[in-house]
């Protein structure tokens, strides 16, 4: 075997112990201790000032935002008065996401649950049209039966239980992980593995995150490349997008840094498939 294939095969085999390690039991050893402690959330104190600087909207902290959105939704699970409808939103997302097969029965459960005036669990916040709406078309298990109960369901949360969330100590967790997430990640955060594929500005490795262990994919993008071929505009407006974008059809971008050479994304890292 020649020194390249050598490579390949510890490049390799070094890979795999890093996916079993952190898909089994044993994924906390390979969690670097001094990352891991920098991880630490700030006291709410050193927080405060961040309701003066971010968005606070609802649709901004309790829809768009991934961790703002979660934290929500236990608050409203907390809270007797909105439990029904966390629930509701909760299952609505459920149906949303599930195989066309499964739709119908779980749209029957949901109107037996919630659109049933003699449930106990009952919205009756929801308008009487769409109500009706959902009963006479349920059955048929299209992808946009709940879209109008969605939007009443979102503005009675914004109206009744906005205000009290951002009273909570949930909120205040909110800011922290809000500041942790403004903190500065280079390149000693992670560990990088076998090449997953390549491209013309750069290649993508598996890489893991010291702190917790977790696996993804580092898009390396080289500075160089990017500047012969024009390139850089179109990374920054990738990496923008990717920013913003929240689907569970699209890879997430966990982290973005930039090295001497290279600008990189680091992305949910995907199970099988190719780069075609």
């Amino acid at each position: 075997m020649d020194f390249g294939g050598l490579e390949t095969v510890v490049a390799n085999s070094a890979y795999v112990a890093a996916r079993g390690s952190n898909d089994s039991a044993s994924a906390f050893a390979t969690r670097d201790k001094k990352m891991r402690a920098r991880l630490k959330l700030p006291p709410v104190a050193q927080c405060e000032h961040l309701r003066e600087e971010i968005d606070l909207s609802f649709r901004s902290i309790c829809c768009q935002q991934p961790i703002g959105k979660k934290l929500f939704q236990e608050q409203l699970t907390n809270t007797e008065q909105f439990k029904m409808a966390a629930g509701l939103w909760q299952d609505m997302e459920a149906y949303t996401t599930s195989e066309e097969a499964q739709r119908a029965p779980l749209a029957q459960t949901i109107v037996n649950k919630y659109y049933d005036s003699d449930s106990q669990d009952f919205c009756s916040f929801l308008g009487e049209k769409a109500i009706i709406r959902v009963k006479e078309d349920h059955r048929n298990g299209h992808s946009q039966l709940f879209r109008e109960s969605e939007q009443q369901l979102l503005t009675y949360l914004e109206s009744h239980a906005l205000d009290g969330y951002k009273a909570s100590d949930l909120f205040l967790r909110f800011l922290q992980f809000k500041w942790l997430e403004a903190q500065a990640v280079g390149e000693e955060w992670f560990t990088d593995f076998r090449v997953l594929g390549k491209g013309g500005f750069g290649e993508v490795c598996a890489c893991q995150m010291k702190a917790t262990g977790k696996m993804y994919a580092n898009k390396k993008l080289n500075k160089k490349r990017l500047k012969k071929r024009k390139g850089h505009e179109a990374a920054i407006v990738e990496k923008r997008i990717l920013a913003k974008v929240h689907s569970r059809f699209i890879v997430t971008l966990a982290y973005a840094f930039q090295t001497k050479h290279e600008l990189c994304l680091v992305m949910t890292l995907m199970n099988g498939g190719d780069l075609r």
